[in-house]
């Protein structure tokens, strides 16, 4: 647990020291969602419709700059064999990455909602909903895409192979974001709302305990 708490705690230093990038990171979502509207037009019915997808694309895409990016601290002057041979365990050191890297795209997430309520007119009453909702879908991206993000990490060309193994392996949890983020923008009168919730929690469950059980043998490879 101690060895959790420190590599938190350095987590917690580097997002500090790096936060101009969590900055970019977010206006490049927004960016996103501005282009996105153009797309569909002046139509605000249509924008309302697709709302929950665009902000969910616009996430998506924002990851992989910080997921790609999570790890070139570490990768500098071998830092990362430094923090293993201190005795810093693999699964504590994915962990406390994993975790950091969930933060930080929650408040990207998060962010983004103010700007998807302006730009595609789908403001709801439900906030908590969405929020939840935004938690549970980015547990979702930040547990592999950690774990790839270290596979990925001394590849020169990580920006573009990172998307390239990590977007087919979520496409279940992106499918369950976006219909859940709609159904609480636009209403649930079926009451499927629950499914989608338990498909979440059920792969945030399996990819969390299964990358860090296969981390050690990505560091150590």
């Amino acid at each position: 647990m101690s060895a959790l708490a420190a590599a938190l705690r350095k987590e917690a230093l580097i997002q500090w020291r790096s936060r101009a990038q969590l900055l970019a990171v977010y206006l490049f979502g927004a960016a996103s969602l501005l282009l996105f509207s153009f797309a569909i037009g002046p139509d605000s019915a249509a924008l309302r419709q697709h709302s929950a997808g665009f902000l969910w694309l616009a996430l998506l895409l924002s990851s992989t700059l910080s997921l790609a990016e999570s790890f070139g601290h570490e990768m500098e002057n071998r830092a990362f064999e430094g923090l293993l041979l201190l005795g810093a365990g693999p699964r504590s050191l994915y962990y406390g990455k994993a975790l950091s890297n969930w933060a930080q795209l929650s408040l990207v997430g998060i962010g983004l909602v103010p700007v998807m309520v302006v730009l595609y007119d789908a403001g709801t009453p439900r906030i908590p909903s969405l929020v939840a909702v935004i938690v549970l879908g980015t547990s979702g991206l930040s547990a592999p895409g950690t774990l790839y993000a270290a596979m990925t990490a001394q590849a020169r060309a990580r920006q573009t192979l990172l998307p390239l193994l990590l977007f087919p392996l979520v496409v279940p949890v992106l499918l369950a974001s976006v219909k859940a983020s709609s159904l609480v923008i636009l209403g649930d009168p079926m009451g499927q709302m629950g499914s989608w919730i338990l498909l979440l929690v059920a792969f945030d469950l399996i990819h969390w305990s299964l990358c860090g059980l296969l981390f050690g043998r990505v560091v150590e490879d």
